[in-house]
């Protein structure tokens, strides 16, 4: 398809959707000849037909808009007349790319387990192309199965059975109807799972208590319906757990000898298992002046954890440890994870570690894996380690200050400069963390301390990663990349109409990098709006992910990325440990020779998904637990922000707890408002409401069970400047805001 002229947008359109296989502007470039200015050219119509809708960027690859990619998350939603699965995709556009397509569902004669899907399930599917527009997939992981039950809290009544709370926000008010017969011998309080039996259009419901998980007054309880109303597996099949008891611990055989290496470990104060340690000293190289070697060693869960055996299958299975304030889902058993993987020190432990030479410019010159024995000098934990370099060393630290922790700060330093050069994304999103009782509720709420000695273990860790990958590739090894996607055109487009009711622009065209971002929030450092927009930035960008194709790290702004540091916790850094004992030829134990891009991206693709339920389950731990806490204030009053604006109302978030709740539209206020989308506002004739106002709100009810909060707006804090408010718009919002109106009205009369 060779020629010396620039295409047609048609011509284009052609080449791409013909094209198998990357399709991105060198590829377009290459086909059609374009060299120098016409290269250019080429990348600018790539990138209108792709502003336009035309096509869709991802990944840094090229496709027709509206199309699947080869691993999609999918329901299945019936069946066709010849009884085969009909399934469509989870995530679908349907404003920019019409009806989300079907996917006729292929049933293996020879299934495995986790491969029979059935209707109201949701799997992972890989998806291809078939007769004319047809597309059919096959099952590759069962993620979640029908919901033919429901959960929530057994409430008796005097004269026996009882009714079903449900547990869910969006089921709040629909509560079911327990027969006495029909209980299952549950107690008032208990979590339990419901066979429901009758939906009628008079009277509630009707069920049966088909299982008892646990009491609600229990002081675990909250997190324990996060994990069955997610599915997530928390007791590990009897096989693991008896490989985890039998296996003894490593020796030096095949192993360098790293004892006498003074590592430390640095970890928050309650962390159990320790699965990094980290040191460093300064260059002794006359050809590397003011430099440093940092070396990083990283727990062998590979050792243990062999390919195909039990304890793998349960972790392939987890996809990663799951967090809640009052306990861990573990990815893998105790006796791995807390013992003979945990780096404690003054115990030999294996080791898989990288030593880095850093140049005084803080850029990473070599580097070189080993598989090792350490022992660790010291357990730090972040504080504690910040304290001692700034000269309030307590006495178990003092001896090993100048020793072991003023290098490691010293090379930190390097490090950062070239971090700071290389300008990652920067966002300024506080973490909250909840302290609980020894009962188990709420005791504070708090916004942990951002200490140097977080950024070192960062810093330090990102190097270590970047590094597996390069290491990797240079072996033509395959591997999971942790990669993250420049944000999508349709987002960067709402974000610049939003920034500019702010009046801050957003260039258009060139290449988009973090630092375009970066400079936007430093323009707002210190204002009023500098939440608001560092969480508008934040909601414009793309969710990170797994993947065996590498496009990146957007937000780090780096070229090649995969997680390696952490194989105790997430399943991706072990495939990563494996994929290095095999380009290094370190053991049997790695990744297997018949291992390929293909199946790598099956992996990739479940555990990206188990990574997005253990987010929203501890997230909905965390609202469970804030709404107990708050359940008995009941009209009192809070400050807050606005934290999302639907058509329905308000999400507020509340300063000092952090917790969301919701404002329905006809609490917001006695007059008529609009819904302005661009605006992120609803829009009144006397006052605007936007996102990141700072508001006062009345606490009118509290769901703890399903974790729900609902406010009431008494005011809007305008004399603290709130970015909305019509008395503290800038000519340009009202403008904007204006423009919107008068288009309303349009529509309401044409």
């Amino acid at each position: 398809m060779k020629s010396t002229h620039l295409p047609s947008r048609e011509e284009l359109l052609t080449f791409i959707r013909e094209r198998s296989g990357k399709v991105g502007t060198r590829e377009a470039a290459r086909a059609f000849g374009a060299k120098n200015a016409d290269r250019a050219a080429l990348k600018r119509m790539l990138r209108e037909l792709a502003e336009e809708g035309h096509l869709d960027r991802r990944r840094k690859r090229l496709h027709h808009a509206g199309t699947l990619p080869p691993v999609v998350l999918a329901d299945i939603t019936g069946r066709d007349p010849d009884g085969e699965l009909l399934a469509r995709p989870t995530e679908w556009d349907e404003e920019a790319h019409g009806a989300a397509p079907v996917i006729r569902v292929a049933t293996p004669r020879r299934a495995r387990p986790g491969e029979v899907a059935g209707v109201g399930d949701r799997a992972l599917l890989r998806v291809e192309r078939t007769d004319g527009e047809e597309t059919s997939g096959r099952v590759i992981k069962l993620i979640d199965r029908a919901r033919h039950r429901v959960l929530g809290i057994f409430r008796g009544l005097p004269g026996g059975g009882g009714r079903l709370v449900p547990i869910d926000k969006k089921e709040l008010g629909r509560e079911l109807a327990i027969a006495a017969g029909a209980t299952g011998g549950a107690a008032d309080g208990d979590l339990v799972a419901v066979e429901v039996a009758r939906r009628g259009r008079l009277g509630l419901p009707t069920g049966t208590v088909v299982e008892r998980l646990g009491s609600i007054r229990s002081e675990r309880a909250v997190s324990l319906i996060a994990i069955h109303a997610h599915d997530i597996p928390h007791v590990f099949p009897r096989a693991a757990l008896d490989e985890a008891a039998a296996a003894h611990p490593a020796t030096l055989a095949g192993r360098e000898d790293w004892r006498e290496v003074p590592f430390v470990t640095i970890d928050p104060p309650d962390a159990k298992d320790h699965d990094d340690a980290v040191h460093a000293v300064p260059d002794a190289d006359p050809r590397n002046p003011g430099g440093h070697i940092v070396s990083v060693a990283i727990a062998d869960v590979a050792h243990y954890v062999r390919p195909g055996s039990a304890l793998d299958r349960a972790a392939a299975e987890r996809g990663n440890s799951v967090y809640f304030p009052d306990r861990v889902v573990p990815m893998l058993p105790e006796r791995i994870s807390n013992d003979l993987c945990s780096l404690r020190p003054d115990e030999d432990r294996p080791a898989l570690a990288v030593r880095m030479v850093i140049g005084a410019d803080g850029r990473k010159r070599s580097h070189g894996f080993h598989r090792v024995l350490i022992r660790s000098a010291a357990r730090l934990h972040y504080e504690q380690a910040q304290l001692a370099v700034s000269g309030r060393a307590d006495e178990a630290v003092a001896p090993i200050v100048e020793r072991i922790l003023d290098p490691l700060y010293a090379a930190y330093r390097a490090v950062r400069r070239a971090g700071d050069a290389r300008g990652p994304l920067d966002l300024e999103i506080p973490e909250r963390k909840i302290v609980l009782k020894s009962d188990g509720t709420v005791d504070r709420v708090i916004i942990p301390q951002r200490l140097e000695s977080h950024r070192l273990i960062e810093e330090f860790m990102i190097l270590a990663n970047v590094a597996a990958a390069e290491t990797c590739e240079r072996s033509r090894v395959p591997l999971i990349y942790r990669v993250h996607d420049e944000p999508a055109p349709e987002k960067i487009n709402a974000l610049r109409e939003f920034l500019a009711t702010l009046d801050i622009s957003l260039p258009k065209g060139g290449a988009l990098r973090p630092d375009a971002f970066n400079r936007i929030l430093e323009r707002v450092k210190g204002r009023d709006v500098e939440r608001l927009v560092n969480e508008v930035v934040l909601r414009s960008q793309a969710q990170a992910e797994y993947s065996s194709e590498n496009f990146g790290h957007f937000g780090l702004n780096l070229r090649r990325y995969a997680h390696f540091t952490s194989p105790i916790r997430r399943y991706a850094d072990l495939i990563v440990h494996r994929a290095l004992i095999r380009a290094l030829k370190r053991g049997a134990d790695g990744l297997a020779d018949d291992t390929d891009a293909r199946a790598l991206a099956e992996i990739a693709a479940a555990i990206s998904a188990t990574e997005r339920r253990a987010m929203k389950a501890e997230r909905e731990t965390a609202d469970r637990l804030i709404a107990h806490f708050l359940a008995d204030r009941v009209g009192a009053t809070f400050d807050g922000h606005i934290s999302g604006v639907t058509r329905a109302g308000l999400f507020v978030e509340l300063d000092e707890t952090g917790a969301d709740g919701f404002i329905p539209a006809r609490h917001i206020g006695e007059e008529y408002f609009r819904y302005h989308e661009a605006g992120r506002a609803f829009v009144g004739r006397s006052e605007t409401h936007r996102l990141g106002d700072p508001v006062t709100v009345e606490l009118i009810e509290a769901a703890p069970v399903a974790g729900a909060l609902r406010f009431r707006l008494l005011r809007e804090d305008h004399a603290a400047g709130g970015a909305g408010s019509t008395r503290q718009q800038t000519p340009r919002q009202r403008m904007i805001a204006g423009r919107a109106e008068r288009r309303r009205h349009r529509g309401r009369t044409s």
